[in-house]
């Protein structure tokens, strides 16, 4: 009986995959006003929903973006965003966006977005763009780039949970503005995550992981 009951489960699975999402689903309703209150009697996407009844019009609004990103730091860029965190109108919209500053030679690290696709516009400078496929099941072959160079009004798309980065190579300031497919995409950014995690990775994986030495290993953790 155990055994038909697990071959039913299977089929039941390989049935319902192609049904199977990653990406956020569709609402079953127009909006769900994220709100910080636990009382609420709706809780959707991670978010308790607002009573409708007392959304207004400041729920859907965000201002700011029209500012210049502070980009004195390492990388000498700054990402302003706007997800559901700081406009709770998007809740179950499946959708945020994001304004990108880069300073000359400033770069967006390599980084991704484990729940969306994103779709770049530049609107100053000049910017060297690129993603990076996943592992191809040929072991012999090795990860594929994409780039290409942006002046503005160029669009570039980045594929959802992919590798990508945007690097400044003007002697000027560059700006531009992202959409992504995601109330929340999360950003995974590889450096930060692999060097600087807390607790730190146990030098031994990392350095059997890039085949170097342990000394290299540790100047790297230093920077994070």
């Amino acid at each position: 009986m155990k055994i038909v009951f697990g071959f039913l489960a299977t089929i039941l699975i390989v049935s319902l995959a192609p049904f199977s999402y990653a990406s956020d689903p569709s609402p079953l309703q127009y909006f769900c006003v994220a709100v910080d209150d636990s009382t609420a009697p709706v809780f959707v996407n991670g978010k308790f929903c607002k009573n409708p009844n007392m959304v207004v019009a400041d729920d859907f609004y965000f201002s700011g973006l029209n500012k210049h990103g502070n980009t004195s730091n390492a990388v000498r860029s700054r990402v302003t965003a706007v997800n559901v965190n700081n406009l709770p109108g998007l809740n179950t919209l499946g959708i945020s966006a994001v304004r990108i500053d880069y300073a000359p030679y400033g770069l967006n690290p390599p980084h991704t977005h484990p729940r969306a696709t994103e779709i770049l516009v530049v609107l100053e400078g000049t910017l060297y763009v690129g993603f990076v496929t996943s592992n191809p099941a040929n072991p012999n072959l090795k990860n594929k780039l994409f780039t290409k160079y942006l002046n503005p009004g160029d669009v570039f798309v980045f594929p959802e949970g992919l590798i990508h980065f945007q690097f400044n190579t003007g002697k000027t300031n560059a700006v531009a503005f992202a959409g992504l497919s995601s109330q929340n995409p999360g950003v995974i950014t590889i450096a930060n995550a692999v060097f600087g995690s807390d607790p730190s990775v146990n030098s031994d994986v990392l350095t059997k992981a890039f085949q170097v030495e342990k000394k290299v290993i540790d100047q790297l953790q230093a920077q994070f």
